[in-house]
Order: C-alpha cells, then structure tokens, then sequence
C-alpha cells in the first residue's frame, strides 16, 4: 500500500494537469484522481486495522502464553453464538458458549441456580447487567488459559526441582523416592509415561514429568 502512494501522486499531477487543459471528462476510466485517492486510503485504513489486530494477538501471546489459534477460536466461538451480532453473549448464550469450549456445567431444575456459573458471572458480569461484552469474554478466557499455564509450570518446576539433572525432562524413581512418600511415587509412576530418548527408545525407572504436568490440566 505504501509503495503505490508514488504511483497516486503522480496520477494526482497527471489529473491537474488534465484539469488545466479544461479535460473533465476521460473517457478511457471510470476512476478520477480524488476517487483513487479515497480507495487508498480505505486500503491503507484496513492495513492499518490488520496490522493494529495482529500486534495485539502477538502481544497476548507475549503477555499470556496463549496462542493466535486460541485467541481465533474464542472469538469465532462468541460469533456463533452472539446470534443478533451486537457483540454481546446473554447469560444463556453465555453458558452455551462455555459449555462448546469444554466448560462443564451441572443440569439444573429451573429455577436452581448453578454456583459454578455464578461464580464465573461475578468476573465477567458482576453488576449482573444480563450479558457478557466481548472484551469481558476474551479477558476470561485468556486468564483461564494463563492461570493451567502458570499451573503447569509450577508442576514442571516441581519435579525439576526432584531431578539430579534439571536440564532434562525426566525424573527417575530413585530421585522421586527420596522426596516423596512410597505411594505419592507409586502414583506417579502410575501416571507418568516413561521418558523416551533420542531414538525413541523407552528408558527403565525413567518417567516424563513434563507430559504428566500436562496431562493434569
């Protein structure tokens, strides 16, 4: 868009001097110089709002860790079920739109009300205006994915905390003996994969922590 603005200033010269040579009517296009130059800056206006989304995206991930692929797939989900298009979710459609992302929710009689929810309406709705704005949608979100994020690291900091070599994504039965009682191990070991090498070979009493922390969120 940029490089074509050389190209419009000189059409723009070319119009004046048409305009000079008292020529108002070209008969070769449709376009005039002031129409070009509107188009242009339509064009460089939607650049503009492209790059604007996609800094922010790209700065979400930095901030939070979740991705440009969550981030799209919670905001087509609220598109979906914000039927009228007016950027808001009421609490049903709210609800249907948790439970489509993996949300659980109990079936209630009417009438009852469901703690759970509740609890998530007092973050995204806590003047209980009957709805829920896309802003405050995406902040649950992004706060629900950061808060496994953070969960999942303290877990893998945890165990390599246990390991001799905290390089390595794996912790091996004797390390875990040491720290842990015998059935927090026995569960463990329960739990975990064993720790493949480089040739995907499965080594013994060798356990991939960072796949368990995983596994539990």
């Amino acid at each position: 868009i940029k490089m074509k603005k050389d190209s419009l200033k000189h059409i723009e010269e070319l119009g004046a001097k048409v305009e000079e040579a008292l020529i108002f009517d070209n008969k070769y296009t449709e376009h005039t110089p002031v129409s070009l130059g509107q188009q242009w800056d339509q064009s460089r206006q939607m650049v503009m709002r492209i790059q604007h989304n996609l800094e922010q995206q790209i700065q979400a991930r930095k901030l939070t860790g979740v991705s440009e692929e969550q981030l799209r797939d919670f905001s087509s989900t609220f598109k979906h079920f914000d039927k009228d298009q007016n950027g808001k979710l009421e609490h049903h459609e709210f609800k249907s739109c948790l439970r489509s992302l993996g949300h659980e929710f109990p079936v209630l009689e009417q009438g009852q009300t469901d703690p759970k929810f509740e609890h998530i309406l007092d973050q995204v709705d806590p003047n209980r205006r009957g709805h829920t704005t896309f802003e405050d949608y995406m902040t649950f979100m992004i706060s629900k994915e950061t808060d496994n994020i953070q969960s999942i690291a303290e877990v893998e900091e945890a165990f390599r905390a246990i390991a001799a070599n905290r390089d390595k994504p794996y912790v091996t039965k004797e390390e875990l003996l040491q720290v842990l009682s015998r059935d927090q191990v026995e569960y463990c070991i329960k739990k975990m994969k064993l720790y493949k090498d480089s040739t995907a070979s499965e080594l013994r009493d060798v356990y991939d922590y960072k796949d368990f922390a995983q596994s539990l969120f």
